[in-house]
């Protein structure tokens, strides 16, 4: 089968499209023919090896996959052959005609294999952040920082189908469009420098209550300041190092949360895809795909995920 190949940590140009064997499924997995692979940002930093991201070589990229399920081994119980699913993980990578996973779920007909391959990372994700980490409640008020993105969207999403007050930043007008599009309440320009004032001023001057944080290197100081009283900001992405003044954090008894989805345990993965699952079926939940891409595109498919600005998701059609 074709599949993209790392042999070493570096640039997009390391990866590369090869044969390779077919695989088979091991005890408790199934083999899914893929028909999209999402592309992340963390994709990218397994790849280049920053961020304490890195891979055994040589390995194919790839978390998240959504196709019909060819095979399946020993001991795996309501799923079959022919199914359509979705991968919450891999256990071979993606990027490739075929994959093992250990982690599928239900994709239900009315969403593409593509919205399929943008769930399982972006939304489980957001999903961490909300509800898991920080523990929001319907009626709070939740600024969501690059809404524009694929994460960011699905944060948007979630937030509203469970009834927060949502504002999002994006930053550009297109970008703003399409967070309005997918139900936001408020959107900010997130270049204007008084944007975070703007939010406040929204709350009547109390604060957000949550804040979603995509570049804490950036932010993090300046969002502190724009939290309410026990306000939290949940950081999910990070490039580097930051100063902020904790009295920032002492006046209103404010929480800095960081987070991983990859540190979840297994029952917090369940009760994940138990929502994503259930918001796909009934249509709340409608993952945006930005780019399709061929799997010899994979190279500019990782420039494109990490641009700025970055609308939707990507993915990669074998």
């Amino acid at each position: 089968m074709k599949s993209i190949r790392v042999h070493e940590h570096g640039p997009p140009e390391v990866m590369s499209l090869e044969d390779i064997p077919d695989p088979q499924p091991g005890d408790g997995e199934v083999v899914v023919r893929v028909h999209a692979a999402g592309v992340n940002p963390v994709d990218t930093y397994i790849r280049s090896g920053l961020h304490g991201y890195t891979a055994d070589l040589p390995y194919t990229p790839g978390i998240d996959a959504a196709g019909i399920v060819e095979s399946v081994g020993n001991g795996v119980a309501n799923i079959s052959v022919g199914d359509r699913v979705y991968c919450a993980g891999t256990i071979i990578g993606s990027y490739a005609e075929r994959t093992v996973s250990a982690d599928v779920h239900p994709l239900p007909e009315s969403v593409s294999f593509a919205q399929g391959a943008s769930v399982g990372v972006p939304y489980g994700t957001a999903y961490r952040a909300l509800f898991q980490r920080a523990r929001i409640e319907p009626g709070e008020v939740v600024l969501i920082h690059g809404a524009s993105g694929g994460v960011g969207l699905a944060a948007v999403q979630l937030a509203r189908s469970a009834g927060m007050i949502v504002i999002g930043t994006a930053g550009s007008e297109e970008g703003r469009s399409l967070v309005t599009e997918h139900g936001a309440d408020y959107v900010l320009d997130h270049h204007s420098p008084n944007h975070l004032d703007q939010a406040v001023e929204i709350t009547d001057g109390q604060g957000v209550d949550v804040i979603l944080e995509m570049l804490a290197n950036v932010n993090l100081g300046k969002d502190l300041p724009a939290l309410a009283m026990g306000g939290r900001v949940v950081v999910i992405g990070s490039r580097g190092v930051v100063e902020i003044n904790p009295r920032d954090t002492m006046s209103r008894d404010a929480s800095i949360v960081g987070m991983s989805l990859r540190n979840a345990s297994e029952c917090e993965f369940s009760s994940i895809h138990a929502y994503l699952v259930a918001g796909l079926s009934n249509g709340t939940l409608r993952p945006r795909v930005g780019k399709e891409m061929s799997l010899a595109e994979a190279a500019d498919a990782h420039r494109s995920v990490m641009e700025s600005p970055a609308y939707a998701n990507i993915t990669l059609i074998p």
